[in-house]
């Protein structure tokens, strides 16, 4: 216990440092101007701090700010995919923090439910709240006591006054300490803070202080011109009555948000209320005391950084008076005092605040919304079109694993696609473990993608499944036969803005991991894994039910399935040949080997061996790979080990084909296998890609397919069958009950045909 009370002692030791004098800050600004900078430069900074990734996205290879995968909470509320989208609300920023043309801009984020809009919200929270805690991303305001004047009353918040010195009241609405000086010296400090700082990184500070800190100052002032005090805002600005205070940037300081739910008048909504009850007591001189003011609003909580107004379409009726603020940074808590803000406007809906805002649209030039559309600048979520981002979501949903996928190497992404996820549900009899099995995810992925894809936009030789390949890798394909995505043309416009959303999904794989499935077996509990034979057919069948889909969504939706059963069952049926022929096949450097020696041999010339001494190509060797190994002959297509008519063809035409081209390629390279991508060698691509059922045939001639759900003791297809089971087991992620199931589905399909 006491490690965890020192280490909650270091944290907080680390976010905050002491007070200083004004003087002291200004000092400080000179060595660190983002001690200074304004909203939009602050929050610019925060997100650039993390530095980028590549990543891709849409076929599309982008550089993503880190800032937005969530890193100081692991990733928890990281906003998966919109790369675009959130490069250009970056790309906003940096206009508006530099002053140039966007300054009367407020930030809309549009897109329909489940895009990640709220993660957005809670990332920028998170993003901002942990660079302030850094030193560099301290955030700076200021605190008044002016007990010790003469004939002080004291500052309050809407309390008793206090008169001890001890006692300092915070601005509560994060006033900038550059706001304290007068307007005239506040400009030259400016001037010699942006003295060698680019244009687009100039710092900005114009706002006047706050009404509660104005209260203060004004106070101070007044009593010490009446004393005769010749330095007034030295005196006034004394360490006894005003400091510097670092804050950490929150909800509710430096950070507002407007929720759907929240209530009251405009003004209430905006900038706070009243209290009535003090209003009398801290009457001054007639008028209201800024005093007895809430200062709750989402624009006093978000002055120094960030006004999020979320579900904007609950409060469209604020979006017209939050004109303003953009254009002018200033809003009124009554009709004689106003407050300057310093605030980056965001506002996040789903797609019926764009119905409110074009409702009068037919009016033309008499829109009265017309304002309000020009200062919004419309960022639009859509729904995940990589499948690996949205396997990422779907086991955030269903297990809290909240890592980032950082990679960006295909094969590794689909490896970690394909991989089974175990949950923990609780059933009558307690806690059980349910198997999504390995491909379930990828299944419900890949469908979930497809459904959101324009099918007109693209090639009529590219099927959806394709698309999705091209839109999750780059690129669709190996060897001879890969595409690139900038082979195709595709616009993007409707992709992402329809289609299942990861609700829906989600929600039926949670269905599906609490009931039992209506199969069994008398040793696995199978009825207890989620195959993605399960996960399609549920996805489909609970389109009829589902009031969100329309029924030509449905009826499309279902078209769809047909193509990504049979991509799904290809990627199983890759898993279970590869475990059937485990014992067989060779080994990359087994082929590099063996192309090696067919160059040698074609070209008269030597291979190095492994003393590094050179030697004639073995012939042995290159008759057993072609016989073994390829299956392609046999004896009687040599004289000994020389090559026959029938193989000479083969090293010339089929493996030499490729190397000769690659060796003219690079003419001025000395050559060596391990530098021809050997999967355009089409019979080597077999053998590196994996193997086909005429491979099992030839290796194991007395298996029966017929007989794999129950092969009799003995037999080829028991021994194949409990090789390819522990495999599966041991290499691929399966357990024994999934395993079982899924290479009872692969072989099932080859049965019938099965000679």
């Amino acid at each position: 216990m006491t490690d965890y009370v020192a280490r909650a002692d270091r944290t907080l030791r680390d976010a905050y440092d002491e007070p200083m004098s004004l003087a002291e800050y200004v000092d400080r600004a000179f060595e660190e101007p983002l001690a200074a900078a304004h909203a939009s430069r602050y929050l610019l900074a925060a997100v650039e701090s993390e530095g980028t990734r590549t990543v891709v996205e849409n076929g599309e290879e982008l550089e993503r700010y880190r800032f937005f995968d969530d890193p100081h909470n692991d990733g928890e509320h990281a906003v998966l995919g919109n790369t675009a989208t959130l490069n250009a609300f970056v790309d906003d920023l940096r206009a508006i923090a530099a002053g140039r043309g966007k300054a009367e801009t407020i930030l809309w984020f549009a897109g329909p439910t489940a895009t990640g809009k709220s993660e957005l919200k809670r990332c920028l929270v998170n993003g901002l709240r942990e660079f302030s805690k850094t030193p560099e991303g301290r955030r700076y305001t200021v605190e008044w006591n002016i007990s010790d004047a003469e004939a002080s009353p004291g500052l309050t918040y809407g309390e008793e006054p206090v008169d001890r010195e001890e006692d300092w009241y915070e601005s509560p609405v994060q006033a900038a300490p550059l706001s304290v000086f007068p307007a005239e010296v506040r400009k030259e400090l400016l001037a010699d803070l942006n003295e060698h700082r680019g244009e687009t990184d100039e710092l900005r500070a114009d706002a006047d202080l706050p009404p509660f800190s104005r209260e203060a100052y004004d106070y101070l002032e007044e009593q010490y011109r009446r004393e005769g005090v010749e330095d007034l805002f030295a005196a006034v600005t004394d360490p006894s009555h005003l400091r510097v205070k670092n804050y950490v940037v929150d909800r509710g300081q430096g950070v507002g948000v407007l929720h759907s739910e929240d209530a009251g008048s405009p003004k209430e909504r905006l900038v706070g209320s009243w209290v009535a009850g003090l209003l009398g007591k801290l009457d001054s001189k007639g008028r209201k005391n800024p005093q007895a003011f809430s200062y709750d609003g989402v624009l006093s909580q978000g002055n120094g950084c960030l006004t999020v107004v979320e579900d904007a379409s609950q409060h469209a009726d604020l979006l017209q008076k939050l004109l303003n603020v953009p254009d002018e940074r200033r809003v009124k808590l009554d009709k004689g005092i106003g407050m300057d803000l310093d605030t980056q406007l965001v506002v996040i809906s789903n797609l019926d605040l764009e119905a409110q805002l074009n409702k009068h649209d037919d009016r033309q030039g008499f829109d009265p919304l017309k304002a309000l559309k020009r200062r919004l600048s419309k960022h639009e979520f859509g729904y995940l079109t990589s499948v690996s981002l949205e396997a990422q979501l779907l086991r955030r949903e269903l297990t809290g694993d909240s890592e980032v996928w950082t990679t960006t190497d295909p094969d590794v992404l689909a490896e970690r696609v394909r991989e089974p996820v175990t949950v923990s549900v609780r059933d009558e009899d307690g806690p059980t473990d349910r198997e999504l099995a390995p491909h379930a995810i990828e299944a419900a992925a890949m469908y979930s993608v497809v459904t959101r894809l324009d099918a007109e936009d693209r090639p009529e030789d590219l099927t959806l499944v394709e698309k999705a390949l091209v839109f999750d890798r780059g690129f669709v394909g190996r060897g001879e036969d890969r595409r690139e995505a900038d082979e195709f043309d595709f616009d993007g416009d409707d992709d992402g803005g329809n289609g299942i959303p990861v609700t829906y999904t989600r929600d039926v794989l949670a269905d599906l991991l609490h009931a039992d499935a209506d199969r069994s077996h008398p040793e696995l509990a199978v009825e207890r894994v989620v195959t993605p034979d399960d996960v399609l057919d549920e996805l489909v069948a609970g389109l009829a039910d589902a009031p969100v889909f329309s029924e030509a969504e449905r009826g499309e939706f279902e078209q769809r399935l047909r193509a990504v059963t049979a991509h799904v069952h290809d990627r199983q049926e890759v898993d279970v040949l590869e475990a059937i022929l485990s014992e067989e096949g060779a080994s990359e450097s087994e082929v590099e080997e063996y192309v090696d020696h067919v160059h040698a041999w074609a070209t008269d010339d030597t291979v190095e061996n492994a003393r590094g001494e050179q030697e004639e190509p073995d012939a042995l060797a290159m008759k057993v790979f072609e016989t073994e190994t390829l299956g392609r002959f046999d004896d009687g297509d040599y004289l000994g080990n020389d090559p026959g008519e029938a193989v000479r063809e083969f090293r010339e035409d089929t493996v030499m084909t490729s190397v000769t081209r690659h060796a003219w390629e690079h003419r001025d390279d000395e050559f060596h296998a391990h530098d021809v991508d050997l999967s355009t060698v089409p019979v080597l691509r077999d053998v590196l890609a994996g193997n086909d059922w005429d491979d099992v045939r030839r290796v194991h001639p007395d298996f029966d397919p017929a007989q794999w759900p129950d092969p009799p003791e003995g037999t080829e297809t028991a021994a194949v069958k409990d090789r390819t089971i522990e495999y599966l087991v041991e290499e691929r992620d399966y357990s024994p009950a999934s395993a079982e199931l899924a290479s009872r589905t692969v072989v099932a399909e080859v049965a019938d045909g099965w000679d």
